[in-house]
């Protein structure tokens, strides 16, 4: 390895210098353009992908300096696309957003080559301070982070709405009696 080479693998900034491409993939439409629109704002070149399968197609053609990917989508998990990209171009920085934050996947993704993982709901902010930071300087917590009980609402919330609202379906999938379900949806989300 060169000079060059090395000063580039010990300065992770620098490797993506320059090239501002990035690739979000979300299968959730509305949050898609928004995130999209809001860093094309912020000198982002950005393409989308609603898929695995589009993102994998898009990562093999022309493999970006950035990437935003959802962990969880529609025809599979997002973690093979920053996979697949961090095998196409080493330099790259990959985020995982989800809404099922734990230990254990924040670990798998980082080992399968992500630089940050951050939990569903992520404001454009959030996203491009993870996308820019070094590595010595990560992204800093939040001063308010969301409480454990509004992490819940979240969590059930988006149940709910995947099972098109019916509560029977979500009190099933969550494991939870449908009594006990109405009274949580019934109720204002927590601070």
């Amino acid at each position: 390895m060169d000079a060059i080479t090395e000063d580039i693998a010990e300065s992770p900034e620098a490797m993506v210098t320059g090239d501002r491409s990035l690739l979000l993939v979300e299968d959730d439409k509305l949050f898609l353009q928004r995130l999209a629109r809001a860093l094309e704002g912020r000198g982002f070149v950005v393409k989308i992908a609603e898929t695995v399968s589009d993102g994998l197609q898009q990562v093999n053609t022309a493999p970006p300096a950035y990437a935003v990917v959802d962990m969880r989508l529609a025809d599979g998990n997002g973690l093979d696309v920053i996979s697949a990209l961090k095998k196409r171009r080493p330099d790259a920085r990959g985020i995982v957003l989800t809404g099922y934050g734990n230990i254990a996947t924040a670990v798998t993704a980082v080992k399968l080559g992500a630089f940050d993982y951050l939990s569903k709901p992520a404001d454009a902010d959030e996203v491009a301070a993870a996308l820019l930071a070094t590595a010595e300087k990560k992204t800093v917590l939040p001063e308010n982070p969301m409480s454990a009980d509004r992490v819940r609402w979240e969590h059930i919330q988006r149940i709910y709405e995947l099972c098109d609202r019916n509560v029977s379906e979500t009190a099933r999938r969550l494991n939870m009696h449908r009594r006990t379900l109405q009274r949580i949806l019934a109720k204002r989300a927590p601070k």
